[in-house]
């Protein structure tokens, strides 16, 4: 018999499972009938789910191709980095060991997610309203790590910075090629800790 501490492991888990269905389904649907025909509703049926319980798990359609699970997991590998490292170097450790650790099927299917995001001006303008949220959680991370407030304007130039590095990476990293988007941030974070020289 499971302990009741063990219950909310396994509806957590339940949950990523859900979430991840819903996902995979939908990447499909958006693959073989374009992502603006696509409705709510398909997506709910493919999932084998109700529309109401989508909306559990997405606020939106565009929320479905915006959500991933690597933001909790990044935040949580820069706070374990050694507090001798800057910055920068933790973050470059970071992205090493969380996205270059990624499976194969996980590398593809996040290449095509990058090709939908740059192929649809709906989404491009929801990535870029998300990204206002991005700066304000690497402004947090970045003033736990060198003690200073969020709001200072240094910690949050900092932030946009980095949010400038992944955003330049992303265009220019063919989306099929996974690998090289992570090359192209690892450059683009070196240049950045050399003071951006050109």
């Amino acid at each position: 018999m499971r302990s009741s501490s063990e219950h909310p492991g396994l509806r957590e888990r339940k949950k990523a499972k859900t979430r991840v269905a819903i996902q995979q389904h939908a990447m499909r649907l958006f693959s073989e009938q374009g992502y603006a025909v696509t409705t709510v509703d398909q997506i709910a049926a493919a999932a084998e789910i109700s529309p109401s319980t989508f909306f559990r798990y997405f606020r939106t359609k565009e929320d479905v191709v915006l959500t991933d699970e690597y933001d909790p997991l990044l935040v949580e590998v820069f706070r374990t980095q050694p507090a001798d490292l800057t910055p920068i170097q933790a973050m470059r450790a970071t992205m090493t060991s969380v996205l270059g650790g990624m499976s194969a099927e996980d590398r593809a299917a996040e290449g095509e997610r990058s090709k939908l995001l740059r192929s649809t001006p709906e989404l491009q303008y929801a990535y870029i309203e998300q990204l206002t949220g991005v700066v304000q959680m690497l402004s947090k991370l970045v003033a736990e790590r060198v003690g200073r407030p969020a709001e200072d304007i240094a910690v949050r130039s900092f932030a946009g910075a980095l949010i400038g590095v992944g955003l330049a990476a992303h265009l220019t990293a063919p989306y099929e090629q996974f690998d090289d988007y992570l090359a192209f941030f690892d450059q683009g974070l070196a240049q950045m800790e050399a003071g951006f020289p050109l």
